[in-house]
């Protein structure tokens, strides 16, 4: 039985990995500092614990057999390491989050602080192999593969000023110049991976997510990304009524369904594939064209009202999958449409739930923007 450990797990795209990952057969932990929002986790283990901290770390990359657990104490001998891990955890969130500026230090510290903690544990685990303090042959050193999610938030500014033609190619990343900490901090971490990967032989595999939306997803709260936003924007407006959107609704981008981006994070997993690789969607639209799409799907006429805000973002962003497709033959098919109309569908049952009771969800500080990048 294949052993799996997901770090992020109780975040949108985390969670999905989880169900996916069980769905094949594996044995996975679960790991977060919190439990799934939206759905029970289906994981065998689901840990609770912060990924910023070095010993909580080197515990849970642990795998102690399947008659133990995280809480079990064991022999050394009786550790091992898992055969894959997926790394989601991040400090995000949506462009109100990410571009005021007023939590840049948070965002770098905390995420490049649980890649730093995870690679460096695993390296000692590894080296652990063959040596007094462990029996196991030296030939399972390095077996984990680790996958990191990137972002598109990587790419430099300069090459998406154009709304109607961005260049999101992989080999476009440099000269460097994200337009954002949380841009920086991604590319910071895609290097280390790979330097991980150069120096001691721990392979790594990494994506760059373009603007990953669908079920489950946050949906209120100031971190939710533009998909979600707006449909939740419309879901509460009569039906001839206006949304706030930020900007001037011409920024483009592209967003990908969470079911595809979980089969292309497998692709990659399954695969020899060491350089980064955009996963993304093609069909770029603008941010007024998103919401006129959550109109139709919700069947009601919805006009926009622009705000002139400072945080909106790069003016386009638009995946190219042309590598991934050579690579691994992988291509989108859901129609934003589509995916639009089952995310719409989704939040709906969510509202007659009354899961956002408590939350003031009509207040204009939530509103519809061109998000970051996963």
């Amino acid at each position: 039985m294949k052993k799996c450990l997901v770090l992020g797990a109780g975040g949108f795209i985390g969670s999905h990995m989880v169900k996916r990952l069980k769905e094949e057969g594996a044995f996975v932990r679960g790991v977060d500092l919190k439990y799934p929002d939206f759905s029970m986790s289906v994981a065998d283990e689901f840990v609770t614990g912060d990924l910023r901290d070095v010993d909580f770390v080197r515990r849970v990359i642990q795998y102690k057999g399947q008659q133990g657990n995280f809480f079990n104490s064991v022999p050394n001998y009786l550790i091992e390491t898992f055969d894959e891990i997926y790394q989601f955890a991040a400090d995000m969130g949506g462009a109100g989050y990410i571009f005021t500026g007023e939590h840049d230090a948070e965002i770098m510290h905390n995420s490049a602080s649980i890649n730093l903690n995870l690679l460096e544990e695993q390296r000692k685990l590894n080296d652990s192999y063959g040596t007094e303090w462990d029996s196991k042959p030296l030939e399972n050193r390095n077996t984990t593969k680790i996958f990191y999610s990137s972002s598109a938030c990587m790419y430099p500014e300069h090459n998406q000023l154009d709304p109607n033609n961005p260049d999101c190619r992989e080999n476009s990343a440099y000269p460097a110049n994200p337009d954002s900490e949380y841009g920086w901090e991604k590319l910071f971490s895609e290097r280390l991976y790979l330097s991980y990967h150069r120096n001691y032989g721990i392979p790594v595999r990494i994506a760059r997510y373009h603007n990953i939306y669908g079920p489950e997803g946050t949906w209120f709260g100031g971190r939710e990304k533009a998909p979600a936003a707006i449909c939740r924007k419309v879901a509460y407006a009569n039906l001839e009524d206006s949304i706030e959107v930020w900007g001037d609704g011409q920024q483009t981008r592209s967003f990908l369904f969470i079911d595809e981006c979980i089969e292309a994070t497998r692709r990659i997993m399954d695969s020899d594939c060491t350089e980064p690789l955009n996963i993304g969607s093609e069909e770029m639209v603008t941010i007024d064209q998103l919401v006129d799409i959550a109109a139709k799907v919700a069947n009601k006429t919805i006009t926009k009202n622009h705000l002139d805000v400072p945080h909106t973002g790069v003016r386009g962003r638009n995946s190219n999958n042309d590598l991934i497709r050579e690579k691994l033959g992988w291509d989108y098919s859901m129609t934003l449409e589509e995916g639009i109309r089952k995310t719409y569908n989704w939040i709906m049952s969510q509202i007659a739930k009354g899961l956002a009771a408590d939350a003031d969800v009509s207040d204009k500080k939530y509103l519809a923007y061109g998000n970051c990048g996963k």
